[in-house]
């Protein structure tokens, strides 16, 4: 963050000192774990279910904050704003922090406020700010544009999928005089959401990579995500860059809501940034031509499934606008890293057993990825393929034929073996069943122990295993379980259920 003295800080924020210097200066992180704190550091408390951030506050302190950035009077030097009323706000810091009183809201408030004051600030120099938004791979193509633009200059970028109201603003504080690009990605539980975010951090640059089915429950059909997801190009100035996947219809007609400039990408031959000849190899990596205003590149991502092509190419277009080369983009995806957990993690064990580890989230789009990516990686080698799947959360009335769709899916695909969690993705099963499969090719077990069991003792070496589920169903156990075998499911259940404020 730039250097601000608490009086700056308030009045920024439109609170009041309590017990602090109105001169002491912020020159450290802004924090909302105590452990994470520095020596000139800010600690925003947050309320949560089961702590209260207030009641480490003279913790934070001796840790090295300056001040808390406070809803209440608490023992140690604060900045207290005031709480806020009913409203969305409010519904949103209930959402996100489990309190009830406002306090978070009013907290969440003042963290927006300050980020968007340091980003205003930072935009006034060489900052560009990147929005990545869609129904599925925000977080593998924020990694992937961050890759990309950090040979051009100092980037910021949030880990994993912190996207809310709290990762957001945070991820913009960690952004400072040195910073060129700010890539961020914004998600949305319902209509206003992204618009919320992009008013923090108000992007340069915005990229739609989809419109597909994940939290339909919430939105009510596809075209209400839609709606929601082009709030982030109807955020873009007059000379800003909207970044869109030709290939979804939904997306390509956001072109009409944005005053921006658009660049189209995909596999159609009218894309402006474009993929030729893909092909896959015996891991579901691809290769393709890049095409490019600016000149063509071959390109060999060493991500695996074909769905990172479109991340690939929305990327390009990000760094090609802030002025990488065609041959330096495709050097750049040719050595990509991947940097968020449970996302098409691959590993493979000293048996010969290959866990892919994909149990971060799932919804309809992101679960048929990852079935294809298995399929691919065990059609020519005759490796025996397993599909252990869990639910793909807030689906709404689409729930059930959704499910039922992925298990018919999977036996579509020749995946040998399906495992499917929990009775609340049933159906999977009974789709899978239907469509074909019978006797020992799929099996419905009731929790991820039961999953777990079944793999330790049918496994055998040579298998190729996709783990995947929504988050809530704790898959990454079972992922977990089979990647180190002396930790059962029960073990990384209690493990993960630790941490302070």
């Amino acid at each position: 963050m730039i250097v601000l003295s608490l009086a700056e800080i308030a009045d920024v924020v439109g609170g009041r000192l309590h017990r602090a210097d109105p001169g002491a200066q912020v020159t450290g992180s802004v924090e909302f774990d105590t452990r994470k704190l520095v020596p000139g550091g800010l600690f925003v408390a947050l309320p949560g279910e089961k702590v209260d951030g207030h009641d480490f506050a003279a913790k934070a302190v001796e840790s090295g904050a300056v001040a808390v950035l406070a809803a209440r009077e608490v023992d140690a030097p604060a900045i207290v704003v005031p709480p806020l009323g009913a409203g969305e706000a409010h519904e949103r810091s209930v959402a996100l922090t489990g309190d009830q009183d406002g306090s978070g809201a009013a907290v969440l408030g003042a963290l927006a406020k300050l980020a968007r004051y340091v980003v205003q600030r930072l935009a006034e120099g060489n900052l560009t700010v990147v929005g990545v938004t869609g129904s599925s791979g925000k977080t593998s193509t924020k990694d992937v544009i961050a890759q990309l633009l950090e040979p051009l200059g100092p980037t910021v970028a949030p880990p994993g999928s912190f996207n809310n109201e709290l990762g957001h603003p945070w991820t913009a504080l960690r952004a400072d005089a040195s910073t060129r690009h700010l890539v961020l990605e914004l998600s949305a539980r319902g209509p206003g959401h992204i618009a919320h975010l992009a008013e923090i951090a108000p992007p340069k640059i915005g990229v739609v990579l989809n419109v597909g089915s994940a939290h339909v429950g919430e939105f009510g059909s596809r075209e209400g995500i839609a709606k929601t997801k082009g709030e982030l190009v109807e955020a873009l100035p007059e000379d800003g860059v909207a970044v869109l996947n030709l290939d979804d219809p939904l997306v390509a007609a956001m072109a009409s809501r944005t005053k921006a400039r658009v660049v189209f990408v995909g596999e159609t031959a009218s894309a402006h940034i474009r993929a030729e000849r893909i092909t896959l190899d015996d891991e579901a990596r691809a290769s393709f031509r890049l095409v490019t205003p600016a000149g063509d590149a071959d390109v060999t991502l060493p991500l695996h499934g074909e769905h990172h092509v479109g991340n690939a190419l929305s990327a390009a277009a990000v760094a090609l606008e802030l002025g990488a080369t065609p041959a330096a983009i495709a050097a750049g995806l040719s050595s990509l890293e991947r940097r968020s957990a449970r996302r098409m993690e691959v590993v493979t064990r000293a048996d010969g057993v290959t866990v892919l580890n994909d149990s971060f989230n799932a919804n309809p789009e992101s679960m048929r990825a990852g079935l294809k990516a298995l399929a691919a990686m065990t059609r020519e080698s005759g490796r025996r393929s397993w599909a252990v799947l869990g639910v793909m959360g807030e689906l709404g009335a689409d729930t059930i034929p959704a499910h039922d769709e992925i298990g018919r899916l999977v036996v579509r695909l020749n995946i040998a073996k399906l495992v499917v969690i929990g009775p609340e993705a049933a159906a999977m099963h009974q789709g899978a069943t239907q469509e074909g499969s019978w006797g020992e090719e799929a099996k419905l077990v009731p929790d991820v122990e039961a999953a777990a069991a079944l793999l330790h003792d049918q496994l055998r070496p040579g298998d190729v295993v996709l783990v995947k589920a929504s988050k809530a169903a704790g898959l990454w156990r079972v992922a977990e379980a089979l990647l180190d075998p002396g930790n059962s499911p029960q073990d990384n259940r209690e493990r993960s259920n630790g941490g302070d404020a």
